[in-house]
């Protein structure tokens, strides 16, 4: 399982969205996948088996930035685990 430290949506087939890679079915659908901007709004909310997030809020693109991830993971019994991070938006 990976956090991808940037992401470049501009159309060209890479790395136009992000999202939590490699994750394990043992998760469920009760896992989270949260983005906030540098002032700590929430931008988008998915679950991580979505196609991710592509730089868009309300209908926008959103600049060249850093952005940050809080991502719960729930397994099959339960257990969560939080994961918090930044990334890169490219443009």
């Amino acid at each position: 399982m990976g956090f991808p430290k940037f992401f470049t949506p501009n159309g060209d087939g890479i790395n136009d969205t992000w999202n939590v890679k490699g994750l394990s079915t043992d998760y469920s659908q009760n896992s989270t996948v949260f983005i906030y901007d540098r002032y700590g709004k929430l931008i988008k909310q998915y679950k991580p088996n979505s196609k991710g997030w592509n730089g868009i809020f309300n209908g926008q693109l959103l600049s060249a930035n850093d952005y940050w991830y809080v991502v719960n993971l729930v397994d099959s019994e339960g257990n969560l685990r939080t994961f918090r991070g930044h990334f890169s938006l490219i443009r």
